[in-house]
């Protein structure tokens, strides 16, 4: 088991990812792929984890940057590992530098170093005790990430081997690896391909299909025990967005959006103003609910909420979000029969909705893991923050207020912005944001609406940003 236990971390730090498929015969590349991808990781045919990997070209070589997390059990074993890795290669995929972070059940450690003149001198960090090591080789030693790419820069004809050195930030060695280069061979699923296979496993073939760019296209460790395959980010969008409301420490420090200047005391804010760069330009910009939005410049958004934001009155058409939906069933008999209850006692759209929110946020027990339906919820009474907003959209859509369910970002004190969803209620002329989770009608200004909708489909989208966006405070009043 020792050994399946380590390739679980290397498997994330192998990846260079491909979505576009070639069928051309293998020839000589002139650099790696210049692009983003992303993966599932799978073990029996379950998705259980993801991988991202960036490769861009630096000033005398290319930068490869990735991260994945990974949650198994396999066998009795059980596996949780995340990791955040830089490489800095040359034009011929040589390590030059590295930084790698990682949290293997629960055991976290960081790894720097430099790569010159054959020695590795890196520094560790591990339980908050810093230690410098060096390691020497001859010839060049490479990442994790180049090794699939490396024969087709070298010559990927079928029975070529290589023998190389590779860096493992793990185990803080060298080693050797030797990668044959099997021939053309369609993946699994029926992807034209070039089949590779590796020693890095003692004992274990590992089998990786790439296509004719250098883009890994497919992974097998244990003749199909643990699959890493590249996915079509649209497709792995729900399970990202997901995880990523949940809070779940799979995704957490991922999925964490630190803030510039740190907002102090945030539910005393009456207003916000922040500036969003590495923003995907195809999303919407969503208005109202207590925000406004301008777009920049390419990349970049300004949110300005609570007083500084304009209050337009909306003309939207309201029948939509007075309809039950999938998973908001304002028309069950127990929902119809609670909201009509909390109801009968508010004077006012304004009071109804808050004793909507105040008796969801009560009602349920706040959990990391997604408590589904209302009906399911309202039985169960245990969620997490898109439990309560969907509980609340049936309650409240059952007592005549138009709702709608949206998601996020929202500040928490001495973190940062985590994805979050909530609801807005059409009270009076408007849309006003309303937190089930928090109990706050409207919410607080740190809470950033970037989507609407409940479904899978309407949040995937968070995939093309997650990771990737920074804020910073321009404005905070109180």
């Amino acid at each position: 088991m020792n050994n399946f236990s380590k390739s679980i971390v290397i498997i994330l730090l192998l990846l260079c990812s491909a979505l576009n498929v070639s069928a051309e015969p293998a020839k000589k590349i002139d650099k790696p792929p210049v692009s983003e991808r992303w993966f599932g990781i799978y073990v029996d045919a379950d998705r259980v984890g993801f991988y991202r990997q960036t490769i861009s070209e630096s000033s005398d070589g290319y930068r490869m940057e990735g991260y994945g997390s990974v949650r198994m059990k396999v066998m009795g074993f059980s596996k949780d590992a995340s990791t955040r890795e830089s490489y800095l290669v040359t034009k011929g995929l040589a390590l030059r530098s590295f930084d790698v972070e990682q949290t293997i059940n629960n055991s976290s450690s960081h790894v720097s170093g430099k790569v010159a003149d054959g020695v590795v001198r890196m520094k560790t960090r591990i339980g908050g005790k810093t230690t410098d090591k060096q390691l020497k080789f001859k010839g060049e030693v490479y990442p994790g990430p180049a090794l699939n790419i490396y024969p087709l820069m070298r010559d990927a004809s079928p029975g070529k081997v290589y023998k190389l050195l590779t860096f493992d930030p793990e185990e803080l060695k060298i080693k050797e690896v030797k990668i044959s280069v099997l021939g053309e061979e369609k993946t699994p699923e029926g992807i034209p391909a070039i089949k590779l296979q590796n020693n890095l496993y003692t004992f274990v073939d590992n089998d990786i299909w790439i296509d004719g760019q250098g883009n890994t296209l497919m992974e097998s460790v244990r003749d199909g025990l643990v699959i890493t395959k590249a996915e079509d980010p649209k497709l792995l969008g729900p399970f990202i967005g997901n995880l990523a409301l949940a809070k779940k420490d799979l995704i957490y420090d991922f999925s964490l959006v630190r803030v510039e200047p740190p907002i102090k005391e945030p539910k005393k804010l009456t207003a916000l103003e922040v500036d969003i760069t590495g923003w995907n330009d195809a999303l919407p910009l969503p208005q109202d609910g207590g925000q406004q939005v301008e777009q920049r410049c390419a990349g970049n958004i300004v949110i300005k909420t609570g007083s500084l934001a304009s209050a337009p009155v909306s003309a939207k058409p309201l029948d939509a979000y007075l309809k039950p939906a999938a998973k908001i069933e304002s028309d069950a008999p127990e929902i119809v029969a609670k909201a009509k209850e909390i109801a009968a006692a508010a004077k006012s759209q304004d009071e109804l909705a808050r004793a909507l929110a105040s008796w969801t946020a009560e009602w349920l027990k706040d959990t990391v893991d997604d408590g589904g339906a209302a009906v399911e919820s309202f039985k169960s009474r245990v969620g997490n923050c898109q439990t309560h907003a969907r509980l609340y959209t049936a309650l409240a859509r059952a007592a005549g207020l138009p709702t709608r369910f949206v998601s996020g970002l929202v500040y928490q004190e001495g973190k940062g912005f985590l994805y979050h969803s909530w609801a807005e209620s059409f009270i009076g002329d408007r849309w006003i944001p309303v937190d089930p989770t928090y109990n706050q009608l409207p919410s607080d200004p740190t809470h950033l609406k970037l989507f609407e909708g409940h479904l899978p489909e309407d949040m995937s989208p968070i995939i093309s940003i997650i990771g990737k966006i920074k804020i910073k405070v321009l404005q905070a009043k109180y």
